[in-house]
């Protein structure tokens, strides 16, 4: 039996208004709906946002210092930007993520440290006299800071750089290059069309006499903060980074002789390795020689040479990123660098794998000296056995001659026995002669003496065995 269905509703003429219906219970935290994080995670997953690019506003100057921070902790560097003004507040802790952004009225200053060099980017607006039109304009007696602050940042200094972002149209590339060029006082230059033509760079590489070298970019009206932020931090990377790479240089520089005389060394030991003149102590030592002299090189240079290929990796990457296109006349700053870049990257790659050879080398010549002294050992422990066998020859011959006297010896003082246990009973009464038994129980004797060695050796034989 089915139930009947409820009468439809009537129809009516107003509108009822839907209701929604809100659960009083607050939401569940979204955390809840995964596993626990991985204590690396945020760590990880905020890399990304890092360094972001700084937002310039055209026309600027970015006044750029990168300082070795060999030796120098966060707290000192925390020190000298608590003295920048209405930073007195300033923590360690503020520094901890490595990268650090002060507005500072009017201008802004970014902290970023490295693993060996710690950057000072400040971005102030350009000056009206350092315009495009002005011809090697002054820049430093317009720096918002306080030029002692700039001259104390603690550290060595490695890379300086001030670059001047004005606008100026680009539809005639050559014409602004020519300004540009005034700008550097008519001297020669290096330029680039960056972005497939939305930017001009300009540079001549050379550092002034106030140990700045000097940037210009020219980019159209219009140009967005966020594109002139990124073109800013490219070039002053690609510096930082050629600079950086090239210190492997003088180290290379400085093992070719060392390299020159271990190899020389190495070929001297191998050469009388072959000879077999000289002995194996001899060579040994030298040879330990010449390997510590190369592993004390890896040790103290090895990160050199492998911070230099990472260093030029980040070069080829940061031009790469320029997208350049010449500009007729001129050679293109990506060009420039790696013609004159990759000769010193060639020499440090060179040095570097001539060191590791070398120590390939070195490892080879102590195999074949180690299979030398155990040939030699060899041969010395089987003539040493072979002494031992004929010693132990000898005093087998001389075990049995012993124990033949001293069958003979025993037999003696047995029958001498027997002849005074005779004499004391031919004296007693007795009808015997007492020589004549002696000799008649002569064999004898020497049958039981004999036995009974024989048992007293096959006892030791036995408990040898066990």
């Amino acid at each position: 039996m089915t139930t009947p269905a409820p009468p439809a509703a009537a129809p009516t003429t107003t509108a009822t208004p839907a209701v929604t219906i809100r659960s009083t219970a607050p939401p569940a935290p979204l955390r809840q709906l995964l596993p626990p994080d991985d204590g690396l995670r945020t760590l990880l997953h905020n890399e990304v946002h890092a360094r972001p690019s700084a937002r310039i506003r055209l026309p600027a100057l970015v006044v750029f210092v990168a300082v070795l921070n060999e030796g120098i902790t966060r707290e000192e560097e925390c020190a000298h930007l608590r003295r920048l003004p209405g930073q007195e507040g300033l923590t360690p802790a503020d520094l901890a993520d490595h990268f650090l952004r002060l507005r500072l009225g009017g201008y802004s200053l970014r902290w970023e440290r490295h693993s060996e060099f710690t950057r000072y980017v400040l971005v102030q607006p350009l000056p009206e006299p350092a315009g495009l039109g002005a011809d090697q304009p002054d820049l430093c007696s317009a720096l918002a800071v306080d030029p002692d602050w700039l001259r104390n940042l603690p550290g060595r200094t490695v890379a300086a750089v001030q670059l001047a972002m004005v606008t100026h149209d680009i539809a005639d590339p050559q014409a602004a290059l020519a300004l540009g060029q005034r700008w550097f006082g008519g001297r020669t230059i290096v330029a680039s069309l960056m972005g497939n033509g939305h930017s001009i760079a300009v540079t001549n590489f050379r550092v002034r006499e106030d140990g700045f070298e000097r940037m210009l970019v020219i980019a159209p009206p219009g140009t967005s903060e966020t594109r002139a932020g990124r073109i800013s931090q490219r070039l002053l990377e690609l510096e930082t980074y050629r600079l950086m790479a090239l210190r492997g240089l003088p180290v290379a520089k400085t093992l070719g002789p060392v390299l020159a005389e271990a190899e020389a060394g190495l070929a001297e030991v191998t050469a009388q390795l072959e000879a077999r003149h000289t002995s194996e102590a001899d060579l040994l030592d030298r040879l330990i020689h010449v390997a510590a002299g190369i592993e004390r090189a890896n040790a103290e240079h090895g990160y050199r040479f492998s911070a230099t290929e990472a260093y030029h990796g980040i070069v080829r990457q940061r031009i790469g990123e320029l997208r350049e296109r010449a500009i007729p006349g001129t050679q293109t700053i990506g060009e420039f660098m790696q013609r004159r870049l990759s000769p010193a990257i060639a020499t440090v790659s060179a040095t570097a794998q001539r060191l590791a050879a070398l120590s390939q080398r070195i490892e080879r010549a102590s195999a074949l000296l180690r299979t030398r002294v155990d040939i030699a050992t060899e041969t010395q422990n089987q003539q040493l056995l072979a002494q031992l066998t004929r010693g132990q020859e000898l005093q087998l011959n001389l075990q049995t001659t012993v124990e033949g006297l001293s069958i003979a010896a025993i037999s003696y003082y047995v029958i001498s026995l027997i002849l005074y246990g005779g004499k004391a009973l031919k004296s007693a009464g007795l009808p015997i002669n007492p020589e004549m038994a002696a000799g008649a129980l002569i064999p004898l004797v020497l049958w039981g003496v004999w036995k009974a060695t024989q048992r007293i050796h096959a006892r030791l034989h036995a408990g040898a065995g066990h």
